[in-house]
């Protein structure tokens, strides 16, 4: 296991249609270092009747751990929802419970720098000591990185932070040659690995792509390799690197290949583009 970058399959690339020991078994024996954990596939394991004590002892079973939380979303709005308030909150117990310092967090709604930033301020101080982790989509309301850090320097919170991902960057049409600066390279706590095809779907059905046809490391025409060489190059420590292969075929195939085929080809583009960060 490795402490300190751990290659986490992430929660959607297996689905929730598996159990969750399902999920650990797949992983585990796939090479995986870690599991990702949405707030919904945590309830599907409370709902299948595990304790947090029996899911704690299903990952050392597999000796596997959950190293990444997510998803925190609608954060934004004036009036929030029980939903999503109480599903904060269990991102919240779920990094208590792992021992996972960072929740990955999205907004889909478009509101104005200012206002994000203040609500964006809130949420940090409702998290505490944990990190918020922005991570920029196309479909979004923070839609590529340049709007992000926006909102980031004017909330201007220490633990507020950012996740980078190779299809939304890709998609949202971004460069990888002197795009992310040292500085901002220093609020990526994680990333996100995938690839995609060459073109992509309508802008009016990007999100749907994303949610059913991405491809897994190398397979396509992201660049995985020049975007893992952009995040070294620029500094980045991450502290997971996730594998968020989002595939209705890929999951056609089965849990055990689905899971060893992304961790094969994320090995694959770890070796020719960052050998050394898969030496710690």
């Amino acid at each position: 296991m490795s402490k300190t970058h751990p290659i986490t399959l992430s929660s959607w690339t297996l689905g929730d249609k598996c159990t969750f020991e399902e999920r650990c078994k797949a992983a585990s024996e796939a090479g995986y270092d870690g599991i990702g954990l949405r707030a919904e596939t945590y309830v599907d394991a409370l709902n299948e009747g595990l304790t947090d004590q029996d899911i704690l002892d299903l990952l050392n079973k597999y000796q596997i751990k959950c190293t990444e939380v997510e998803y925190i979303v609608q954060w934004c709005e004036p009036e929030r929802s029980y939903e999503q308030k109480y599903k904060e909150q269990t991102c919240f117990h779920m990094c208590e419970l792992f021992g996972v310092k960072h929740i990955n967090t999205g907004l889909m709604e478009d509101y104005p720098v200012d206002y994000t930033a203040q609500k964006l301020r809130e949420l940090c101080q409702r998290a505490g000591d944990l990190i918020i982790a922005l991570e920029p989509m196309p479909y979004s309301g923070m839609p590529n990185l340049d709007k992000t850090w926006k909102i980031l320097e004017a909330a201007n919170c220490d633990n507020a932070m950012i996740l980078l991902d190779t299809w939304h960057w890709v998609r949202a049409n971004q460069r990888y040659e002197g795009l992310l600066t040292k500085e901002q390279a220093k609020k990526v706590i994680a990333i996100q690995l995938d690839d995609a095809y060459k073109r992509p779907y309508a802008k009016s059905i990007l999100r749907d792509e994303s949610m059913h046809d991405r491809l897994a490391p190398g397979m396509g025409e992201a660049d995985t390799v020049g975007f893992i060489k952009m995040i070294k190059e620029a500094g980045v420590d991450p502290k997971v690197i996730g594998v968020e292969v989002i595939s209705d075929n890929y999951l056609s195939k089965g849990l055990d290949w689905n899971a060893n085929f992304t961790y094969q080809q994320t090995v694959k583009v770890l070796k020719e583009a960052w050998p050394e960060i898969l030496a710690d």
